[in-house]
């Protein structure tokens, strides 16, 4: 009849498998609005946009091999690889937890004994040698799910550190795009300080012989000579800035900043159009979202192992081998030995551990969700910010395109009439400072206007393609 009662235990057990204690996960209900509040142009298709990583869709040769070093070498992104390999080994070894463990052992053990001898004698030593080879194989009967519910738990929050690792990439990829439109832009700055300088250098010298031959003022000279100074002040500021930006970049793509340098380019990036995406089709893409939504998966599938503890362990062991004492004649019938049986264990009290547990792993699940809720919000926020600041920046650059253009001819009628006599050097002065002032908020304009398009593809997820 044991037996019977023996076979039927997995039997059992595996009717039973469907059936896991706690709640099967479902959905968080988040905001999914059907469009963004900050579009202000139509959306087009961009089916002719590159297919490959998304820094590509700029065009820049230098970017792109600065992002696939990145990618490579970049430490944060490494130890995001490091925390994945970790979590996928965890999972591999939920899935060992469902099968039968094996043991083997050998071993040898000396015994001695003292005893009595009779008639009041001197005691005797005896000894003797067990010599033991077995092998054990145990299985915990998953009746409860809570085997189940952990291998969901440890899935849920490997997929949650795959995300991760993406969105690392993104992260990393993103602040490199920016810090090397910002090092561009200061290349611009410094190529427009340059020629003008080189201008002012020029002015300083018609003043100087028009002043020596008595037909200008000193003051023209002084204010010519403040004028080029000041100028030559704020190319020294970039000279200041741009080594900042050039070890930034260093660090990203892991190298020391010591072995690091790039060659000035003061050409901007062209700047792509917008991409056409819908608040669900971002949800889907951010990597951040989805880890969040896989955690509220494993925080749901904890509150099923905390449960399933309120109910007994049911396993089965079993352990055959031989045991002698010598080596030589050990694996005969008569030294055989074995155990085979069911087992069943239960808490009857354990200070309320279980149910503190319990507590626990539901308030990780409201932790969970609204950790989640909080990153979906953020996405919406970043995305609606990133297009409000390319719409400002597209007004802004179109005043300064056309403030440029009326400084430079403000500045040619100015001088025509400084030569003619008819204005002061100061008017001369007022107009390139103008000139000057325009063009480099042009510059400045242009290149927030690539940031803030780099950081709209960061709150797509990375993608230039709808």
């Amino acid at each position: 009849m044991n037996s019977y009662r023996l076979i039927l235990l997995p039997i059992v057990s595996c009717l039973l498998a469907s059936c896991a204690i706690g709640p099967n996960y479902k959905p968080v209900d988040i905001p999914r609005p059907d469009a963004f509040k900050e579009v202000w142009q139509p959306a087009k298709p961009l089916d002719t946009e590159p297919k490959g990583p998304w820094w590509q869709i700029y065009g820049d040769a230098t970017l792109n091999d600065l992002e696939e070093k990145a990618i490579q070498a970049n430490q944060t992104i490494r130890i995001a690889e490091a925390q994945y390999g970790a979590a996928a080994a965890t999972v591999q070894a939920a899935h060992w937890a469902l099968l039968p463990s094996l043991t083997f052992s050998a071993g040898s053990t000396e015994n001695l004994s003292l005893s009595n001898s009779s008639g009041g004698g001197p005691q005797t030593i005896a000894t003797s040698t067990t010599d033991k080879v077995s092998g054990s194989a145990g299985w915990e009967l998953d009746f409860w799910g809570q085997l189940r519910r952990g291998l969901q738990q440890t899935n849920r929050l490997a997929e949650g550190s795959a995300k991760d690792l993406l969105a690392a990439q993104l992260s990393v990829t993103a602040n490199l795009a920016q810090a090397y439109m910002q090092l561009r832009a200061i290349d611009a700055q410094q190529d427009l300080l340059q020629r003008t300088i080189s201008a002012y250098e020029r002015s300083l010298t018609i003043t100087r012989n028009r002043y020596a031959a008595g037909v200008s003022q000193r003051t023209d000279v002084t204010q010519a000579e403040s004028q080029l100074a000041s100028t030559q002040v704020q190319q020294a500021e970039l000279g200041v800035q741009r080594p900042i930006l050039e070890h930034a970049i260093a660090v990203l793509t892991g190298q020391a900043p010591e072995n690091f340098s790039l060659a000035k380019d003061p050409a901007l990036p062209a700047l792509p159009g917008l991409p056409n995406v819908l608040p669900a089709t971002l949800l889907e893409r951010r990597p951040d979202v989805a880890a969040a939504e896989r955690r509220v998966a494993a925080a749901n599938a904890a509150i099923g192992v905390a449960q399933s503890a309120y109910f007994p362990a049911v396993s089965i062991t079993g352990t055959t081998g031989y045991q002698s004492n010598s080596f030589h004649n050990l694996a005969s019938l008569p030294n055989k030995v074995w155990s085979f049986g069911p087992s069943v264990a239960y808490s009857l009290f354990d200070q309320g551990t279980r149910t503190l547990r319990l507590d626990t792993a539901k308030a990780g699940y409201r932790q969970a969700v609204a950790t989640y809720r909080q990153a979906v919000l953020g996405a919406l926020q970043d995305a609606e910010d990133q297009l409000a600041t390319l719409h400002g920046l597209s007004i802004e650059e179109e005043a300064a395109n056309r403030a440029a253009r009326a400084a430079k001819e403000t500045l040619i009628a100015t001088e025509n009439q400084y030569r003619a006599g008819t204005v002061s050097y100061l008017n001369v002065v007022i107009a390139e400072s103008t000139s000057l002032t325009t063009d480099s908020t042009l510059i400045n304009v242009q290149s927030r206007r690539l940031q803030a398009h780099v950081g709209l593809l960061r709150a797509m997820g990375g993608s230039p393609n709808p």
